[in-house]
């Protein structure tokens, strides 16, 4: 494998992740743009962009046009919207590199947003909402979200809400590509088997004419750890469901690797503590996770489960009690070693793809981080020692909990 990495003069940075094994490639699009960057007058727009770069160009006048020619070439294609950055990508046999470069680049470039398609996509988008609605281990983690946030982008669903969407014109998308959409919020991503001399010949010719342009500052989040906050929705479902978080380290932080392996011996996979304890000794619980979640300027941990409905007190001081004896006492020696092997062999696992790899890099990329390719994570993984496992557990553990539920909870429950 190599890595090779190229800039256009106006700013726009092209990444080669060579796979010479691979039977495919992948090309993306990443775009330094999420929800976090929307005022808001705008949340939601930046996955409705998405959503609608898809639907014709001046060369593929239609959906139905763009998808025919993918499917006609074998193709796989997608998009995603995060909070930081948006993607759009293809993945076919590698005999179709230059054309996979044209279809997307064509969707990046030219999207004509057709007034018809914006008033149907309203109505796709609505449903989505409506989907994760009805999803309430979803929705739990977006009430999570909007108290650890106070205010501001980061505390808003990225899909956006119905009223946002609807109020949505053609000007505003065409407003916000123009200003989000430039050559040095963007990575082209080639990733498995190709020609670089030609891609990246094919590559240049269609981007080194944009005008560059200042990416918009960033305004960092609101987190308030100052107190305990607690968030309770009444909802008529049969489980109830949880999350529990306290902020934690950016992207940046070297600590992030020793947080990460204290989120996988409390909830990263059947043996750990949180899951042995809810659902094989208790059997409360179906799922239950611990996790660690990091942006270019914060982060967060949280715990999260779906749970007997009544025995949420219950549930809640067993994992209180957790988070107390792991800051009290850390972690064993046989639960840090497990937690690295299971995190190292989940990564390499996931690996096994031109688009993984082509993410992997990619992701990096946009969000202005240093590279660091696999073999350099697992290093830094297995210099994990209990000492800063110890650490970190006491530094960002010891916090006040914000936590948010949802259920059909016992009214003795809500008096509490």
């Amino acid at each position: 494998m190599k890595i090779q990495k190229k800039t256009l003069p106006n700013g726009l940075r092209v990444l080669f992740v060579s796979l010479p094994e691979s039977p495919t490639v992948t090309v993306q699009i990443l775009v330094r743009t999420g929800s976090r960057d929307e005022k808001e007058r705008e949340h939601g727009i930046s996955h409705f962009l998405e959503h609608m770069c898809f639907k014709g160009t001046k060369v593929r006048p239609s959906a139905l046009h763009i998808s025919k020619e993918l499917e006609g070439l074998g193709a796989q294609s997608n998009a995603f919207t995060s909070y930081e950055y948006t993607g759009y990508y293809a993945k076919s046999q590698a005999s179709h590199a230059l054309l996979l470069v044209d279809i997307i680049s064509d969707i990046y470039l030219n999207s004509t947003f057709p007034e018809s398609e914006i008033q149907k996509e309203k109505g796709v988008v609505i449903e989505e909402i409506n989907m994760y609605k009805d999803r309430p281990d979803h929705e739990v983690h977006e009430d999570w979200r909007r108290i650890f946030f106070e205010q501001g982008p980061l505390s808003r669903p990225i899909i956006g809400t119905k009223e946002s969407v609807t109020s949505f014109s053609r000007k505003d998308l065409l407003l916000y590509q123009k200003k989000h959409y430039i050559p040095k919020n963007t990575v082209v991503v080639v990733s498995g088997t190709f020609d670089e001399n030609k891609i990246y010949k094919e590559i240049k010719s269609r981007f080194e004419n944009i005008d560059s342009k200042t990416p918009a500052k960033r305004v960092r989040p609101k987190i308030s750890s100052s107190t305990i906050r607690n968030f309770v929705k009444e909802k008529k479902t049969d489980q109830a469901h949880l999350v529990i978080g306290v902020p934690a380290y950016d992207s940046f932080k070297p600590e992030k690797y020793a947080l990460a392996v204290l989120s996988t011996i409390l909830g990263g996979g059947m043996s750990s503590r949180l899951f042995q304890l809810l659902r094989e000794e208790m059997g409360v619980a179906y799922y239950v996770y611990a996790h660690s979640s990091y942006l270019t300027d914060h982060g967060y941990f949280e715990i999260g489960a779906g749970v007997d409905k009544n025995r949420v007190q219950e549930v809640l001081e067993v994992i209180k009690k957790e988070i107390a004896s792991v800051v009290e006492n850390g972690v064993t020696d046989e639960e840090l070693h497990r937690a690295k092997e299971y995190m190292i062999g989940s990564m390499y696992l996931d690996l096994e793809s031109s688009d993984a790899f082509g993410a992997y890099y990619g992701m990096q990329e946009v969000l202005g981080r240093p590279i660091e390719s696999p073999k350099e994570k697992e290093k830094l993984l297995r210099k994990v020692s209990l000492s800063d496992v110890s650490r970190v557990a006491k530094k960002i553990l010891s916090q006040p909990l914000t936590t948010a539920l949802i259920g059909d909870f016992p009214k003795d429950f809500l008096k509490k």
